[in-house]
């Protein structure tokens, strides 16, 4: 049987932000766009709903992700791979608010 490559589908980087049940994540996508009439660059996130088969990953961590098939209701992505793992200091968990600081958000000059 010859080897084929799946067709060209679209992949994402985003931190893990929450476990919702079994083999399911929330992955936030953060991206920038310019304003439409002030040309300012605008700091955007998506959360998309990925499926984890292994059950992997963790809250926080920084993952590639890419489009599939419809897995449930909501899931349409799965998890390629875990780029980098979250740190948990002194064995303590990573909470949704520690991950929300590491999206990029929009910064103020003091």
């Amino acid at each position: 049987m010859s080897t084929t490559t799946r067709n060209s589908r679209k992949a994402l980087i985003g931190f893990v932000t929450s476990r919702s049940g079994d083999k399911s994540i929330k992955v936030t996508v953060p991206y920038k766009i310019p304003h439409p009439l002030y040309q300012k660059v605008i700091n955007r996130k998506t959360v998309v709903h990925v499926h984890d088969e292994k059950n992997e990953t963790k809250v926080g961590d920084k993952v590639e992700i890419m489009e599939t098939r419809p897995i449930s209701r909501l899931k349409r992505w799965r998890v390629v791979k875990v780029i980098e793992a979250a740190i948990a200091a002194d064995g303590l968990a990573v909470t949704e608010k520690d991950v929300a600081e590491l999206v990029p958000t929009k910064t103020t000059k003091a």
